[in-house]
């Protein structure tokens, strides 16, 4: 069934509810990566080391990558609206965990918790926004709603870590938990509770998505070419600190301006998507190698160290649209009834690469030493290159 529109009489509370999509996408960001700034101060408060901290991240992109697709695989025969309300209720309940966590196994089992859901509440939110804004919108209001991301990765990082050296860590979670409260209960309060994506889809229709060559292959991309920036950022924060000597202040700074090239870094995905489609990643992973290899080569110089690093943010984003536009494609043309699970793949694949990412940053902070984390990214990011190209191909004979 073809998106409907959004009604002629309802513009003002169709543009309301396209504002909310993109506040629950800064809000999943923030309850994403409020641990990031903050992993110091957890290490010191829990008793724990960096690499055990880096499982905040890990376990919850694990249980992103995993559940996402299982949920939107197994509930394709419910109404959308009530398993929207379902997600967002247990994604609230996990931050709940989250901030008032009495240790670091409570903590750790409410990421996975809040992994289990976020995947699947940005996928369903996701559906909505071609009967808001109509098919031709659709993809400029999806890069929105990831671009909150890079906005919430530089607030919650930067200002996080300014609030708990100055305060308490405990106020950056109680921070993420009041948005995660007010995003999804506007949500709930305003979008439409019924819709196009409403027919009911079986786990058969849906699955043989994932059976699509090019499907596979780009996901090869997500875990290669995102793990290749994780095995850095995963542990940035201590990075600044240990490696290039940064106080809290200056590291603070530092991810802001970081957060900022990551949010141009979607907008370009987009750009270059709409004009070099899937050629853009055959150029991009080059240039993010050559960054990663340049990181390696001039740490712990000051500030030379600090362009890579910048150069780091503005390629971050950039595999985002032109995959996404893959996924969705596919799914037009070959399994029209898997575009909730084809919505899905994004996320869950990019948050495949977290994983992926920070373990084996971790194992290179524990082993090589934090100060080798450019030359092992670099290395994936030419991997993710030889994904990139058979997924071109690949994309090209299906046409």
């Amino acid at each position: 069934m073809a998106p409907t529109a959004p009604t002629p009489q309802a513009p003002v509370r169709a543009r309301l509810c396209v504002a909310l999509l993109v506040l629950l996408g800064f809000a999943l960001g923030c309850s994403e990566f409020v641990v990031i700034g903050i992993e110091s101060e957890l290490a010191d408060a829990f008793g724990v080391s960096l690499t055990r901290v880096g499982e905040l991240i890990s376990f919850f992109s694990i249980a992103y990558a995993v559940l996402t697709p299982v949920l939107a695989i197994t509930t394709g025969r419910f109404r959308r609206f009530p398993l929207l309300v379902t997600y967002a209720l247990v994604f609230c309940a996990a931050n709940v965990a989250m901030a008032f966590a009495p240790s670091f196994e409570v903590l750790l089992g409410s990421r996975v918790m809040l992994g289990a859901v976020s995947g699947a509440l940005l996928a369903v939110g996701v559906t909505y926004i071609p009967e808001l804004v109509g098919a031709e919108r659709t993809s400029i209001v999806i890069s929105l709603v990831y671009a909150a991301f890079s906005v919430a990765m530089v607030i919650i990082t930067s200002v996080g870590k300014m609030v708990a050296h100055a305060l308490d860590w405990h106020l950056v979670m109680i921070g993420s938990l009041v948005l995660a409260v007010a995003s999804c209960a506007a949500l709930m309060a305003f979008l439409p509770r019924t819709g196009a994506t409403d027919e009911p889809a079986t786990m058969r229709e849906q699955a043989a998505l994932l059976g699509e060559p090019q499907i596979l292959t780009g996901f090869g991309i997500f875990v290669f070419g995102v793990g290749s920036v994780y095995v850095f950022y995963g542990y940035v924060t201590p990075y600044l600190e240990t490696v290039l000597g940064m106080d809290a202040l200056g590291a603070s700074g530092v991810l802001m301006a970081y957060g900022v090239m990551c949010f141009f870094s979607n907008l370009l995905s987009g750009w270059l998507d709409a004009r070099f489609g899937l050629r853009t990643l055959l150029a991009s992973f080059p240039a993010l190698a050559a960054t990663l290899f340049a990181l390696w080569a001039v740490s712990p110089a000051m500030p030379q160290a600090l362009v890579p690093v910048m150069a780091l943010g503005l390629l971050m984003y950039i595999v985002s649209v032109p995959c996404v536009s893959l996924f969705m494609k596919t799914a037009r043309r070959h399994h029209p009834k898997a575009l909730t699970l084809a919505s899905s793949l994004e996320p869950m694949a990019f948050n495949t690469g977290i994983a992926f990412g920070t373990a084996v940053g971790g194992a290179v902070v524990s082993g090589l030493g934090m100060a080798q984390v450019g030359l092992v990214g670099g290395a994936f990011s030419l991997v993710a290159w030889l994904f990139a190209a058979a997924t071109w191909r690949l994309s090209r004979a299906a046409k």
